[in-house]
């Protein structure tokens, strides 16, 4: 027997009508959001960064490879993790298919972690992925860009992430469960791993200088989480209680 509301198709084609509408709405909100975006005030980049690439090392300015926008992913991946969040890999998963489109569209994108490299490209192949990624392992990018954070910083409740000092769910003493489970599944305390966060950010690259222009966290990474675009849609929703997912390797076959 059914456990939702059922109907005749006149009852649900008039239901869908009116979410048709409340969806249109959310459409052009979206439209106008995405105008707000771009009409933010974009920010010089004064500091010299340098990263870890196939290539060598590389400044920020040449990661735009030829482009003139570029989006950074920040991938939750520090020095001390065995293996990348599970919920960024999760996310990285759709990357390989946009950033040939990106590419074709004057927008380079790409991961950056704090690991080494080395450890990043072995987690790489693990997961099948190609799209590039760059080590920021030391330099203060993650930093800069409220990525990262220092030992004091969470000792004494500085950790200013999403445009707020504290209130995040990472930290919080003792750590949430989620929290604590996917430190372990990277092989760290959860302390360690609440001090890499995930994030993204755009640059725009114009008569040689680089700007800044948008960064979201948090909640704002929704809309680049491929597989809760397609749950939204399905009949039950996100349907969670708890942490479900997996990297892609990790899951029973069949």
């Amino acid at each position: 027997m059914a456990t939702h509301a059922t109907g005749t198709r006149e009852t649900w084609l008039a239901a869908r009508l009116e979410l048709l509408a409340a969806e249109k709405e959310f459409t052009r909100r979206s439209d106008e959001l995405a105008q707000q975006r771009q009409a933010l005030p974009w920010v010089p980049v004064d500091k010299p960064f340098w990263f870890e690439t196939e290539a060598g090392s590389t400044s920020l300015k040449d990661l735009f490879d030829g482009r003139s926008q570029l989006i950074v992913y920040h991938f939750m991946y520090g020095p001390d993790y065995k293996a990348g969040c599970p919920s960024c890999s999760s996310i990285a998963d759709g990357f390989d298919g946009f950033a040939v489109h990106l590419a074709n569209h004057d927008v380079k994108l790409m991961a950056v972690s704090r690991a080494p490299l080395a450890q990043l490209l072995a987690y790489r192949k693990r997961m099948g992925w190609s799209f590039p990624w760059a080590s920021s392992h030391g330099n203060d990018f993650n930093y800069d860009f409220n990525v990262s954070f220092t030992e004091a910083q969470q000792r004494g409740g500085e950790v200013e992430y999403n445009y707020a000092r504290g209130g995040h769910a990472m930290d919080v003493t003792p750590p949430p469960a989620p929290v604590a489970q996917f430190a372990a599944t990277c092989g760290t305390d959860a302390a360690t791993y609440a001090r890499d966060r995930p994030g993204m950010s755009a640059f725009v690259l114009e008569d040689g200088v680089v700007y800044h222009t948008y960064s979201t966290y948090a909640r704002g990474l929704d809309g680049l989480w491929g597989m809760y675009q397609w749950l939204d849609r399905a009949p039950k929703g996100r349907n969670e209680a708890g942490i479900w997912w997996r990297r892609h390797d990790e899951y029973a076959k069949g």
